[in-house]
Formats: structure tokens, C-alpha cells, sequence
């Protein structure tokens, strides 16, 4: 008989853990490079489970035949009701797992016991410059030390037994264009980290902190500098930047450029090249500030020497990106038979649809399939790979909307790939999901908030229930197992909506992903068959990962429905199904029976806003000004998610004087809402709050329909 151990972290656990911490019982090992560089087994030590972040693990306790005996083995509610995006980590039964606002959690793997937890006390008015909610990825395990990167920008190192602080440094350039939501990467003794931030005006970089002192060895920026100043400070890397600042068009460097690295860190031992993705140029529009060129490093793959930063090579995905298709995903690298020869390749997934496979060593490519419908290019070179750009999807030239498949959310956002040795298979998180882009006209750039050169307004999806409910349907999710050797799909799930979890695959024939609809799902790794499921009673966009403890196999899993799907979409924002946070940790193996609470009921918000009493033109210039400053955190065309507030429900919409405060005066900016006036005046204040009173009035007049 199993026994199975449920723990609910409520509010007297929570206070405890505020106030005192409870150290690790006994002598832990420390983790070292060889532990790094081995195959993911009883541990799960680095977020992708091994430096070629495959997501694979040899456990097999857990396997096709008995899964569906998997059950909850204990849980943790956390503290944060934001979207919840991290991939535990596991040592010396000891986990470890961020939440949002990049605190530290530590409990007993095996019972759920909390140890210790820690609280960075991250400005809650940092929440402004994040574009995609206030997440974060993961921590980084080495030698004694733990490392996490702060929402603000700050490196921190911890102790792994109790939590203590042993040194922290501010990695960003400033504290107005720059987040960090990754997972912090270890190669060769030093803790590796970018930062977030390309649509604002962000010069993207990678750098490497010495793990005993935080004191930076090197650093790659994606993104050239003023060539007039020369490129002498890039030392080992003048010359690649010299050849950058040829592609790039106008002064670029006066709005930093983006290309931010803000998640995808790959270490090849084989070769001691980091690969890391990087962001989209900034800003989107490329006519906004004359950038016309490839925009190199951006929206790329590109890959430096681990011991001194130095380039080695880059392919870019996406030349002169316009769509916002940065290449920051997850890059898995394999061995995989390729034409009859085995080839070392990096696998990667990007956001504008097409799987490439390149050469670790060299950057060569070697294929590019799309495994989604796109309508941005019309082909790739067989060759290089370049695409050759549909002429509509330059919508900056022709001055005409265009609706891209797919969008800027992405065929593949941020959500975790896996790679399975045994099936050979990649199996993508899919998002199935457009997006219109309408250059804004007469853009100029400002010194606050998004700086991407569109006109937000004018595509905002219209108080029109045909128009509504054709993007809904238009709008899904898949999983999707790729054939890579064979460049096939070799099978497909379909989801509801997009933005599902990240995916773990495991020896026992089985892939683990969470959905937006809140499943937490087993299937088989070589058909695709749905064998279990869980209901988790919140959308999962984080990813699983597994260890073993005591001849037990364990899944992990954290919980919380949030990200840039839900602040962004608008009404489709829950197309998954989700429509609430409930954030907490859960943990499964075979045999539990453990019970989560019930939900709490749903919230059943009426519209009843004021009149509108403005006029039309007051309306359309605050709808520009909202689709430009307020649309990514409370949604498209005023109709938010599930985390951020609703406006268009708002009792303070009602009072010109009230919005000001709150706009101009700053009066909320300790929950994240900032004074905007150095962007906005009174009179735009006023102008924002009777467009979002006019969109509620249709919307309430739509849904009387």
C-alpha cells in the first residue's frame, strides 16, 4: 500500500515562511559541472534538464501501462496570483521552484514540507516595462549557491540550504526599459543571464557573472552601437559588431535596437559554444525609425565562445523583422541521423513557424519547415534559408493592414520544446494564432512605454459579434510531435486555445503537457494518445519536469494562468478556457489520492458603465493613445484577461478627475500602475477614459444582442 502525503500551504503556513525560514536538514552535496552535463536522472538540475535542454528524461517508473494510476502526492498554493512560468529544479530532495515576482520557494520533494523561502521584493511598479506579465522562468543550482534573476534586473545568489542572500548585482543598463524573466544558465562556472525589454528601447545582451562574487566576465551585445563612437569597447567582438552596424539603417542606436536574449541559453560542451536566441528589432515598424536592413543580431540565433564571449556565428531567422517573430526559444541540441549521417545539430522552434536545424559547430543550415499554415513568406532558400517575404506582410510600404500567420504571440512563444532520443521526435507547443499589424502614421517615438511604431488602434478587434466569433473559431492550441530527421509532423494534438504549457518527455513512452483549459495531460510519446488527465483548476503554461526519490517517480508541475496571452488578447484571451489564476505547485506520483480544494466561484462582472457624453474625436485619439500605451496590460480594444483589471468595468472611468489621478498623479503606482505623464496630458487622460467608456457601452449593447 503507497502513501500518499497532501499538503495545503494556507495562510498561517504563508506567514510562517514570511517571517523565519526552516534550514535543509543534513550536508548537501554541491552541485558541479560533471552533474551539469549528464543526462537528467533521480535529479532534475537545470531548466532545461541537461545543458542540451532536451526535456528528456530516462525515468521510467512512470510509463505508458500504468500512468493512469498517477495521482496528486502533495501540493503548495502560492503567494502570487500572476502567471506562474517556472520549471522546478530538484537536488538532494531538496525543490526549488520561482513564482511570480521571482521569489524562491524550497520544500521537501518527497513530502511537500516547506523549508525555506525567499522574497526579492521586487518594486510592484516594475510591472509597467514587463511587457508579458511579472514572471519568471527558474532558478540556476552550482555548487552550494542558488541563482535567480529578479523581475528589476538584479542577479541574486542564494544560499541552497537556507536561503540566505550571499550577494546580488543590478544586471541591466536601467530601470525603464529593461526586465529579466529568464532562468539564469550555468556554463563553466559562471551564471549566464540577459535580459527582457526589445519593445521598449532595449540594447539586447548576454552576459557571464563569476558565480562566487557576481563580477561580470564578459558580455555580447546583440544590437551595434554608434558607429561613430567605434566598436572598440566590444573588444573580441569589434569586428562583428562593425559588420552589424552595416545592416542596420538611421540611427538606430537611439532606441536601443532590442534583440534582448530573455530566455533561450544553450552550452554545447562538444564544441564550448553558448547558442542563445535573440529578441525582435525594435521598434516593430521598420519605417517608424528608418531601420531598413537585416537588423543583425536580431531575431537570431547566434553563438559565442563559453569561456570568453567571443563570436563564433549567428543565422538569422528572421532578417529585418517586422512582426515581432523573435527567435528567443527554447534550442535543443541532438545528435540525429540526418541523410545517413549522424549530424550535431541545434533543433529550434521559433515564432515565425518554420523548425530549423542547424550545425552546432559551424551555424550551417540545414533545413527550415514550416509546421504551421504561414502567409509572412512564401518560401526559404534551400540553401541559406533566407525567406523571401510575402510583399503584403510589409505593411509599413503598402499602408494597408495585414492579418500574419502567424502572429506575434507566436507558432511557438516561450513555452518549453522537448526532444525524445528514443522517438526522435520534437514535440513544439503550437499556437495557432493571427495578428494584424497597420504601421502607425507619423509614429514618433516617446520617452515612456512601448516604443514599436504601430497603430494598435485602428485593428483592435471591433464591438462586432460576427467579426468576434470568426477570430475565436480562427484561434487554437496544438501539440505537435515533429519528425525531425524526416521534416514531418508526426502526429497532432488540437487544443482550444493557444498558449498551453511547456512539455516534458520521458523513457516510459510518455509527454506531460498542461493546458490553458487547466488539464494537466499524459499521452503516449510515439502515437500521441491521451492517457491520463488531471484537472488542475487553472490554466498551465509552465512545463513539467521529474525526479525519483526512494524508488518513486515523481511529476511536478506549477500551476497559475497568466502570461502575455492572457494581459494582450483581449476577448480572446480565454479562448482556452481557463478564465482564472489559481496558482500553487503540485506533484503526482503513482498510487496518491490526494484531493485539491474546490475552486472558488467564478466572478460574474455586469457591464453598467457611464454615458458616453465626449465626442467621437475624443474617442478615436484615445483609442490611439490606448492601443499605443495601455493595451498591452489591459487588453485589446479595453477588454482585458484574467489578471489585469478590466477597465471597462471600472467605477472610476466614471470621474475625469479620478482617472487623472490615477493616470497623470501616479496614485496606484505601488500596484504597478505608473505615472504616465511624461508620455500622456491631462487632456489624453480624459480622451483614454471616454474611449474606454464608448467601448463599453458597444460591448454592453453587444452582449444584450
Amino acid at each position: 500500500m503507497r502513501i500518499s502525503f497532501v499538503r495545503k500551504l494556507g495562510l498561517a503556513s504563508s506567514l510562517a515562511l514570511a517571517v523565519g525560514a526552516i534550514a535543509v536538514p543534513g550536508a548537501m552535496a554541491t552541485v558541479t559541472e560533471a552533474m551539469l552535463r549528464a543526462v537528467p536522472g533521480a535529479e532534475w538540475l537545470t531548466y532545461g534538464g541537461d545543458y542540451a535542454e532536451q526535456r528528456f528524461s530516462p525515468l521510467k517508473l512512470v510509463n505508458e501501462y500504468n500512468v493512469d494510476q498517477l495521482g496528486l502526492a502533495w501540493y503548495a498554493d502560492m503567494d502570487t496570483a500572476r502567471g506562474q512560468e517556472a520549471t522546478p529544479l530538484v537536488h538532494d530532495g531538496v525543490l526549488y521552484v520561482t513564482t511570480a515576482w521571482s521569489m524562491v520557494k524550497a520544500y521537501d520533494a518527497k513530502t511537500g514540507k516547506p523549508l525555506w523561502a525567499y522574497d526579492p521584493k521586487v518594486p510592484r511598479s516594475t510591472l509597467y516595462r514587463a511587457c508579458c506579465d511579472a514572471v519568471n522562468r527558474g532558478v540556476a543550482l552550482y555548487g552550494d549557491k542558488l541563482f535567480v534573476a529578479a523581475l528589476d534586473g538584479r542577479l541574486i545568489a542564494l544560499d541552497q540550504k537556507s536561503g540566505k542572500v550571499l550577494w546580488e548585482k543590478v544586471t541591466v543598463p536601467n530601470q525603464t526599459d529593461y526586465t529579466i524573466t529568464g532562468a539564469p544558465r550555468i556554463v563553466k562556472g559562471r551564471v549566464l543571464i540577459g535580459a527582457a525589454g526589445s519593445e521598449y528601447k532595449a540594447r539586447g545582451y548576454i552576459a557571464a557573472y563569476d558565480t562566487e562574487t557576481g563580477s561580470e566576465v564578459w558580455r555580447f551585445n546583440t544590437v551595434p552601437g554608434n558607429p561613430a563612437k567605434g566598436f572598440g569597447k566590444e573588444g573580441l567582438n569589434k569586428a562583428a559588431h562593425e559588420a552589424a552596424s552595416k545592416t542596420w539603417g538611421n540611427k538606430w542606436w537611439e532606441l536601443g535596437g532590442g534583440g534582448t536574449v530573455w530566455d533561450s541559453i544553450t552550452y554545447d560542451p562538444e564544441t564550448n559554444l553558448v547558442l542563445f536566441g535573440t529578441g525582435n528589432a525594435e521598434p516593430w515598424n521598420p519605417a517608424a525609425n528608418g531601420r531598413e536592413g537585416d537588423s543583425l543580431y536580431t531575431s537570431s540565433i547566434v553563438a559565442v565562445n563559453a569561456d570568453t564571449g567571443q563570436y563564433a556565428w549567428h543565422y538569422q531567422e528572421t532578417p529585418e523583422d517586422r512582426w515581432d517573430f523573435d527567435s528567443d526559444q527554447q534550442i535543443t541540441i541532438a545528435d540525429i541521423n540526418i541523410g545517413g549521417a549522424k549530424r550535431h545539430v541545434a533543433m529550434h522552434a521559433p515564432k515565425n513557424g518554420h523548425v530549423y536545424v542547424l550545425d552546432v559547430k559551424t551555424g550551417k543550415f540545414i533545413s527550415g519547415t514550416p509546421w504551421v499554415p504561414i502567409n509572412w513568406a512564401t518560401g526559404l532558400d534551400p540553401e541559406t534559408g533566407r525567406p523571401s517575404i510575402n510583399p503584403d506582410a510589409q505593411y509599413e510600404k503598402t499602408g494597408k493592414p495585414f492579418i500574419s500567420l502567424p502572429g506575434a504571440v507566436g507558432a511557438h512563444s516561450w513555452q518549453p520544446q522537448s526532444y525524445s532520443p528514443k522517438t526522435g521526435y520534437l514535440y513544439i507547443p503550437t499556437n495557432l494564432a493571427g495578428w494584424p499589424y497597420l504601421a502607425a502614421k507619423d509614429w514618433k517615438p516617446g520617452t515612456f512605454g512601448w516604443s514599436i511604431g504601430m497603430d494598435g488602434y485602428a485593428v483592435a478587434m471591433p464591438a462586432d459579434l460576427k467579426v468576434q466569433e470568426g477570430a475565436k473559431a480562427a484561434t487554437k492550441g496544438q501539440l505537435v510531435a515533429w519528425d525531425v530527421a524526416n521534416k514531418k509532423a508526426a502526429w497532432r494534438v488540437d487544443l482550444t486555445g493557444p498558449s498551453n504549457g511547456g512539455v516534458l518527455s520521458t523513457a516510459g513512452n510518455l509527454v506531460f503537457q498542461g493546458t490553458s483549459g487547466g488539464e494537466f495531460v499524459a499521452y503516449t510519446a510515439d502515437k500521441g494518445e491521451k492517457l491520463w488527465s488531471f484537472p488542475a483548476q487553472s490554466g498551465i503554461i509552465a512545463a513539467p519536469m521529474t525526479y525519483a526519490i526512494g524508488g518513486e517517480q515523481y511529476v511536478a508541475i506549477l500551476v497559475g494562468w497568466g502570461g502575455v496571452w492572457d494581459v494582450a488578447t483581449g476577448v480572446l484571451a480565454n479562448k482556452g478556457g481557463a478564465g482564472r489564476n489559481i496558482s500553487r505547485l503540485m506533484v503526482f506520483k503513482l498510487g496518491a489520492s490526494g484531493q485539491l480544494p474546490a475552486p472558488p466561484p467564478m466572478n460574474q462582472m455586469v457591464l453598467d458603465p457611464p454615458p458616453f457624453t465626449g465626442t467621437q474625436a475624443q474617442a478615436t485619439h484615445g483609442g490611439q493613445l490606448y492601443g499605443r500605451y495601455c493595451a498591452m496590460c489591459h487588453g485589446d480594444a479595453a477588454i482585458s484577461g484574467s489578471l489585469n483589471p478590466d477597465l471597462r468595468h471600472s467605477g472610476v472611468i466614471g470621474s475625469a478627475e479620478a482617472v487623472k489621478a490615477i493616470v497623470i498623479g501616479g496614485q496606484l503606482h505601488q500596484m504597478g500602475m505608473v505615472s504616465f505623464k511624461a508620455a500622456l496630458k491631462p487632456a489624453d487622460a480624459e480622451a483614454i477614459r471616454l474611449y474606454i467608456i464608448k467601448r463599453a457601452n458597444e460591448d454592453k449593447a453587444l452582449a444584450s444582442r
